[in-house]
């Protein structure tokens, strides 16, 4: 499934193994951040079941992947442009048949994403939260795996758990680490020091640090207002780690 052409993005999933870790807010600003260093960043809602990129940034949607694999829909058709630069491809929500797709109808969606990709420098995928099949076919399908995980004990069990299948299951070594919601760059630290432990110690795996998360009241507040922080609030601490977050990405 890589593509060889020379003009090939690359191809990002984000993923947690717990949900309401704000990785669909990440997603949305990192791929804002993206945009705003000018690439061309694509923003697929991998939660085929229960979409929420189009919530998070309040817009509303015409068509959806769901209507490629069932009705042949170009995906072309299914973009949504959220500022220059930066194009979403929602999924449905409330469709639970779509969280769980056939051999066949993975193998269809890839290759209709295969044929759209290519306009892109960076294509970046929100999947669900957990290990269902379509986080895992995400994962395996992409180049780059960050993790998103915060200080909460549940969060970093999910997120071994998340990554334990990854590398026995599916072969993949390499993960960048995203540690969400911390109240400073100690406890960000700290965190995924003890993860980076663990993962070694276990699966024989060294993770990258992406980076650590601020807590910010402007993040919730830009959720509210259906916007990216980035842009709700751009010279809030969350933004700042954002900005350098994204520069990281550029730089892989």
């Amino acid at each position: 499934m890589s593509k060889t052409s020379k003009h090939a993005p690359k191809i990002i999933c984000i993923s947690s193994g717990k949900g309401g870790v704000g990785k669909t807010s990440f997603s949305v600003n990192v791929a804002t951040a993206l945009a705003q260093s000018g690439k061309k960043v694509l923003l697929i809602d991998g939660d085929l079941g229960l979409a929420n990129v189009d919530v998070v940034l309040g817009i509303n949607v015409r068509h959806t992947m769901r209507e490629t694999i069932e009705e042949g829909r170009e995906l072309a058709s299914c973009l949504v442009e959220i500022t220059p630069g930066f194009q979403v491809l929602p999924a449905s929500s409330g469709v639970p048949e779509m969280a769980s797709l056939s051999y066949e109808e993975q193998a269809f969606l890839t290759s209709s994403l295969e044929e759209i990709i290519d306009r892109f420098d960076y294509v970046l995928v929100d999947t669900a939260a957990g290990i269902g099949e379509s986080v895992l076919w995400f994962n395996t399908w992409s180049q780059v795996n960050i993790v998103i995980l915060t200080p909460d004990p549940t969060s970093l069990t999910d997120a071994y758990a998340l990554i334990k299948v990854l590398a026995t299951r599916h072969g993949k070594k390499h993960f960048h680490l995203l540690i969400n919601s911390v109240k400073s760059k100690k406890e960000g630290k700290e965190v995924f020091d003890n993860m980076r432990t663990v993962l070694e110690r276990f699966l024989q795996i060294r993770p990258l640090a992406l980076g650590a998360m601020p807590q910010d009241a402007q993040v919730s507040q830009a959720i509210r207002q259906q916007k990216p922080f980035l842009l709700a609030a751009p010279e809030s601490r969350a933004s700042q780690e954002i900005m350098a977050v994204a520069q990281r990405i550029l730089a892989l």
